[in-house]
């Protein structure tokens, strides 16, 4: 009998990995490199058009730093960078705090799945609905002039919700008994906090903050609605491109520039919450 069950299970698994042909782990294979040549080759071609003399006609060469120096010579940009800096500093700081007290509670309610779809839910609100519910929401409501703090607030609505996604990840997997034992051994919830859960939390935070500056970083959507006469570098880039074309070159340099600082940080967000939380659990 025993040999038969043996028997059995080995021609079912031999079906199951018949029935997965080749063909489709060629096709997977292919189309996964497919797709990534498809991300990442526009973003090489931006970088050396940034590079070429003419970079308007889309063929790179022949290679020049003209557009560079054109770039760091013009101040015009400087404001909408410090802008988009400050701004994306402050909802990177705010979103990990907030994020990391919400997302330690969401996993202790008695139905948690109701509340993460309430904070999940604005994801996928179209970006202009979103845009003109908060100018009114800023204007009638807060009494808020259009400008640094309602771009915030509108940033900090959007950045939250992944935030809150990325430290739910370290916090779904958090023992609870340690928790216990800490109390056990007669620590405040102040000292547990600090000496147990911190640590074990602190990828997933450091990654939330990351994430959250990245986001408010390259808005524009909701930016649009509330900023007033303010102007961050994503809008100011939008601008440039639309309304003189003689600046498109200088876009191409500063996209450049801005691709090669946030592509590390990017790594850095997913190193922490994946590599990182995988050493430490």
């Amino acid at each position: 009998m025993t040999e038969l069950s043996v028997l059995s299970a080995s021609e079912t698994d031999t079906k199951l990995e018949i029935s997965f042909k080749p063909v489709w782990k060629t096709a997977g294979k292919w189309l996964g490199l497919g797709m990534l040549g498809l991300i990442y080759f526009p973003l090489l071609w931006l970088v050396l058009l940034s590079v070429s003399r003419d970079p308007l006609s889309g063929i790179p060469g022949p290679f020049s730093l003209e557009h560079y120096h054109a770039l760091f010579a013009s101040d015009a940009w400087h404001m909408p960078m410090v802008a988009s800096i400050a701004i994306g500093l402050i909802i990177g700081l705010v979103s990990a705090i907030t994020a990391t007290v919400i997302g330690r509670a969401v996993p202790k309610m008695h139905r948690p799945g109701k509340m993460l779809m309430m904070f999940v839910l604005p994801l996928f609100v179209p970006g202009m609905s979103m845009g003109a519910a908060l100018f009114i929401f800023a204007r009638s409501v807060l009494g808020f002039d259009l400008g640094f703090w309602s771009v915030a607030v509108g940033h900090y609505v959007w950045a939250l919700p992944y935030a809150l996604l990325i430290v739910l990840v370290v916090t779904l997997r958090f023992d609870q008994s340690l928790v216990e034992a800490g109390r056990d051994l007669g620590a405040s919830d102040w000292q547990i906090f600090r000496d147990i859960e911190f640590p074990i939390l602190m990828p997933g935070i450091v990654s939330a903050g990351l994430f959250g500056f990245l986001m408010s970083f390259n808005e524009v959507m909701r930016t649009i609605f509330l900023r007033g006469t303010a102007e961050t570098m994503p809008v100011w880039n939008w601008v440039q491109a639309a309304a003189q074309q003689s600046q498109v070159p200088i876009i191409f340099s500063l996209s450049s520039i801005i691709l090669v600082l946030t592509l590390p940080l990017l790594a850095g967000t997913f190193w922490l919450l994946f590599a990182k939380l995988n050493k430490t659990s």
